[in-house]
Order: C-alpha cells, then sequence, then structure tokens
C-alpha cells in the first residue's frame, strides 16, 4: 500500500477513453491511493466513448488542487471538452508549478497545450496530435510511456501496464 497516503484527481467528462479513465483508477486505488473523480459538477454521471460511466465525486469548483497529490487526465474526446473549464487549465499549471506528477493519455495532451505547459517538454501522446504537441513546442517521441520530470505521458490503451506502473513510482517518490 505504498500510496495509501496519496491523493489523485481523475478528471472525467463524457466521452472519455473508458480504459484510460479506469484502468489507472483502478491501479492506484488497489496501491491504497484516495483517486477522486472530478467533472463539471458533483455526483454527475457521465459516459464513456464504449458506454462504461463513471460518477464524479466533486465539482472543479469544489477542491483544492493543493490538496492532492497528482493529477490524471484521460484520452478520448472528454479532453477537447475538459480543456475549456479554467478551473481545469488551473489544476493543471498549479501541478505543473508544484512539480507534482501529472498523468496524460492519448488525447490528454490537448489539455496539457491549452495550459500551455509543454513549451520544451518531451511528451507522447496519439500520434494523431503530434502536431498539436510540437506546435504547442514539446518534442514529440513514439514510446509507450515518456516522462519528463512529472510529466508523465502515454499514447494509448495498450502502453497502460507501462504508464500507470511509472505513474505511480513517480508518485509514490513525491
Amino acid at each position: 500500500m505504498r500510496l495509501k497516503d496519496k491523493k489523485v484527481i481523475a478528471l472525467v467528462d463524457e466521452d472519455f477513453e473508458d480504459l484510460e479513465l479506469w484502468y489507472p483508477v483502478l491501479r492506484l486505488q488497489e496501491e491504497g491511493a484516495q483517486v477522486d473523480l472530478i467533472g463539471k459538477e458533483a455526483n454527475q454521471k457521465y459516459i464513456g466513448k464504449y458506454g462504461v460511466p463513471a460518477e464524479s465525486k466533486y465539482a472543479f469548483s469544489d477542491i483544492n488542487s493543493d490538496d492532492y497529490d497528482a493529477i490524471l487526465v484521460p484520452g478520448g474526446w472528454a479532453p477537447d471538452k475538459l480543456r475549456r473549464f479554467p478551473e481545469v487549465l488551473a489544476f493543471i499549471k498549479e501541478m505543473d508549478q508544484a512539480k507534482k506528477p501529472i498523468g496524460q493519455i492519448c488525447h490528454a495532451g490537448w489539455v496539457l497545450i491549452s495550459a500551455n505547459i509543454l513549451q520544451g517538454r518531451t511528451v507522447t501522446s496519439t500520434p494523431g496530435i503530434k502536431d498539436d504537441m510540437t506546435n504547442a513546442g514539446a518534442t514529440w517521441v513514439d514510446e509507450a510511456v515518456t516522462v519528463d520530470g512529472h510529466i508523465i505521458s502515454s499514447r494509448r490503451p495498450p502502453d497502460l501496464p507501462e504508464y500507470v506502473k511509472v505513474f505511480a513510482d513517480e508518485l509514490a517518490k513525491n
């Protein structure tokens, strides 16, 4: 239970990639972390791309990033919605400034782009947003998982085992 005192934000909105949300949430919980699903509204049910539901515990406006040790951004189409919320961008910027682990997979890079934190960073993502990542000033690499300081990025669901292990390792260090 190496993560028993850790608290993690898992962002959620409609059309999240089901595995990219639930696999990290369950694995981190297995290691003892408290993972709170945070959405636009508290106690709202969101439906993933493949129909798996997720219910938010808190609304963006209910939490303070200082109370958390890390943040996870799932892929799917949810990141295109999530990046439009000023609170979400503030969470990402605050976590970045505090050098707390930020996990992003697949299309989740869009949120980091909109938070304007990728300049000079090395990251990966789904190849579909490679140009977006490089246009935001990042160096893009085609790897299962990439760590640049406290930013842990990954490409797609087949990379989840390696991605979540590295994320948990980084979280345990903090």
